[in-house]
Formats: structure tokens, sequence, C-alpha cells
């Protein structure tokens, strides 16, 4: 029977099992050191001054945003090509997501659909979140050349290992934080799992304190005898907590990052090299000059209807093949919550949404298979002769 290839699927190794054994044995099962070591092996992966483990990559932007201090109805604005948990974000924190269009080749926010999106907002805009779609890093230094008022928070969901012009992305030289998401199908897993990466010792503190419930532990306000039990809520949190095992598995993840990298990267090349110039009507996502994705998705742009094909019946048949795609995204004012925050469709976003397909890459992936997808793809989208 032929092998099912999904989009993306995590990849385990005994070395990765045994470190979560390790923990299972241990003391800790949660808050205990394997966090800090995973945040120290974070830090040196991406660069960052500091990182702040929590427990989804939703967390990790509520986190970030939280540090923001919005008033309510702040307004932030939101790349309308993303999960909806980028946009969720704004809302937990009381603020007013503004959508920003998108460049139709490369799903990105850009410099000039954020100002854009800034104009049409007609107030107060404290934030900005762009998306590193696909591993592909957005133009972070150009916004913040741009509108240097506003707080760029990166979401990196998609970008461990990222580089963006020279800059590994969670240095967060031109952003106030960066946050990455270690679900399963992420280039590093945790099983599930989040961090915020960024540049402020004081904030990094108060982040560790919002994901406990905003207590902090060993203070005497009185400065008299010793109360060791003692702890104290400064502010509202959350339990953002990450556990032990997650974090072992992470950390073990972590170690194998630049294989992982190296071989999604094959994978792309391979892709590119069957898919670029093969018909006017697919192509793969166009390349933002001066950088290197960490290659978390494989989107293919097709122009659906000048094939006379429907893109479900398309993702159907594939599946019948063993072969698993998704769209990444549909445009988050699309969502029945979401609707009327726009107001009309964003041109560069819909034309995007209209041709995005996603197709299996994750390191497992031998060359076979690589080749099974591109001959399966090509036969269904009637490209080979």
């Amino acid at each position: 029977m032929t092998k099912f290839l999904p989009y993306g699927r995590q990849d385990v190794s005994d070395a990765d099992i045994a470190a979560v054994k390790s923990v299972l044995r241990s003391d800790w099962l949660t808050s205990g050191p394997e966090i800090e070591t995973f945040e120290d092996a974070l830090r040196d992966a991406t660069g960052a001054s500091h990182v702040v483990a929590c427990s989804s990559g939703t967390a990790a932007l509520h986190l970030a945003l939280a540090a923001l201090d919005l008033d309510a109805g702040d307004a932030c604005v939101v790349p309308s090509i993303t999960f909806a948990a980028t946009a969720n974000a704004v809302r937990y924190c009381g603020g007013r997501v503004v959508f920003a269009d998108v460049d139709p080749v490369t799903g990105l926010m850009t410099p000039e659909t954020l100002d854009e999106a800034v104009t049409r907002a007609g107030g107060r805009v404290r934030a900005a979140l762009p998306v590193h779609l696909a591993g592909q890093p957005a133009d972070i230094a150009g916004m913040k050349a741009a509108l240097p008022s506003i707080a760029l928070i990166e979401d990196a969901s998609h970008a461990i290992g990222s580089v963006n012009d020279g800059e590994r992305v969670g240095e967060c030289r031109h952003s106030a934080a960066a946050t990455f998401s270690f679900h399963p199908v992420k280039t590093i897993t945790a099983g599930e799992g989040g961090a915020v990466a960024l540049d402020d010792t004081d904030t990094a503190d108060r982040l560790r304190r919002l994901r406990s419930h905003g207590i902090r532990r060993s203070v005497d306000p009185k400065g008299g005898e010793a109360r060791p039990w003692h702890y104290a809520q400064e502010e509202l949190g959350w339990n953002y907590r990450l556990t032990d095992i997650q974090a072992a598995l992470g950390r073990s993840q972590l170690s194998r990052l630049p294989g992982f990298l190296a071989r999604r990267k094959e994978i792309v090349e391979r892709y590119d090299k069957a898919f670029t110039g093969v018909s006017p009507v697919v192509r793969p996502l166009s390349r933002r000059p001066g950088t290197q994705p960490g290659w978390h998705l494989y989107i293919l742009l097709i122009d659906f209807d000048a094939l006379g094909l429907e893109r479900g019946a398309v993702m159907e048949a594939l599946a019948k093949r063993g072969i698993g795609t998704q769209v990444h995204y549909i445009p988050v004012y699309h969502h029945p919550d979401y609707r009327g925050a726009v107001g009309q469709n964003l041109p560069g976003a819909e034309a995007y949404y209209r041709h995005c397909l996603s197709i299996p890459l994750f390191p497992a992936m031998t060359d076979a298979d690589c080749d099974r997808v591109i001959d399966t793809l090509s036969s269904e989208l009637g490209l080979q002769s």
C-alpha cells in the first residue's frame, strides 16, 4: 500500500524519546530545570538576548502583546494571511485588529501594505505583527524604518532558523519581540509549546511572571523574618507554563535543527527545479532577496481557474493518491468572527488565497517521496505531456 505523505509531520528520534524518558524518571515534571536549559538552547540558536518559553505559540503572542500594556481599543496591524491566533492575541489584550494586505506572490505583509493599514486604522496604532509565512521572513527592517513609532512583534511561528538580511530571526534588532511555535507540524516540536525572544531584561522578567499567574516567588514585603513559602501576585497573569517533559523534547529536537533545516532546503530546491518555469499558471512562492528561509511550508501558487480546475477537487484527488495538501491560509477576515473587520476584500490577500496550495515538506521525506509528489501533482494539474 502506498504510504500517505501529509503536508507536514514531526520527526521524533530515539534520542528525543530518551530525553523525555529521563524527565519522566526525574523529580520534576513541570517548572523544573529543563525549562531554563531549553531557553538557553533557544537563545543560542536564535541569537536572542532573552528567551521565555511558554505553553504554545498563541501564548507567546499573547505574552509579547501583554508586555505593551495596550489601552482598550489601541489598534494593532495584523497581516490578513496568517492563522487566526495572530489576530486573536490582539483581542486578548483589548486591542483592535486592523488587517493589512499582503504581497500576492509572497503572502507577506510589506512596509507599503503596513503603511496603508495604519492610514486606514484612523487612530492610535501601537503595534504590528508581521508573519514570516512558510519560514520566509518579512521585511522587518523596512517596516521599522517606515514606521519607527510602531512596536513590531514578529510572528516567527514558521521561521526558527531563518535569516533575514544577515540577522537571525529572534535577534530582534528592529522588533520588540519574536514569537515561536513548537506545534508538532513545525520545524521542531515540543508536542506543543512556544517561546518569546526579546532584547529587554526587565520585560523578559515580567513575561516569566505573567506566564505563571503574574506571581513572583521568594518575596518578603516587610524585609523582616524569613518567609520561604512566600509568593505574591503582582499583576494578573495566566497559566502559560511549559512542562519539563515538553522542554526536554524541544531541547532534543533543537539539537537536530541544523539537519532539519538542511533537509528541508534540499526538498525545497528539488521542488523549485520541478515547478519553476514548467507552466505560466504554476509557480513556487516568490522569494524576498536577502533572506535565508528555514522552510516550514512549501507553497505553490496555482491558477486553478486558468487550468479549468477546482482546488478542492484537486486536493481530494491528491489525497486519494496518498498526497496530503493544505491551504495556508484563509484570509482571517473571512472567518465569521472577523467579518466586517476590513470593510472590503484586500486584493493582494484575495489573489494569494485563490492560488495557494501547500504540498508535503518534512525531513523524513526521501527523494523518491518528493518525486512522487511532483509527478502526482503534475498529473492532476495536467502538466505532464
